[in-house]
């Protein structure tokens, strides 16, 4: 049997606050919400466990971020791209 290439693959965009393990950084993405009482919008944030092949990402960098298949307990994604570097 032939596999489909249907699926989507989530992309996100966020910003690293930890890059301490090896080949893994923690991307942190931000999302804006209205309030289901008060109508406001409200800023929300997830982090993810992101794999790092190169190593060659740091605190504070933007990167766009991948879903792929589980490559361990934690991490479901995987660095696509830097867009920005932290200064």
């Amino acid at each position: 049997m032939e596999e489909t290439a249907n699926t989507k693959k989530t992309a996100k965009v966020g910003t690293i606050v930890s890059a301490g393990m090896n080949k893994t950084v923690v991307v942190r993405v931000e999302s804006v919400v209205i309030h289901k009482l008060y109508h406001r919008f409200v800023k929300r944030s997830r982090k993810f466990m992101a794999h790092d092949e190169s190593n060659d990402c740091k605190v504070g960098d933007k990167v766009q971020i991948l879903e792929c298949r589980p490559l361990s307990r934690n991490k479901r994604f995987r660095v696509v791209r830097v867009i920005e570097r932290a200064s």
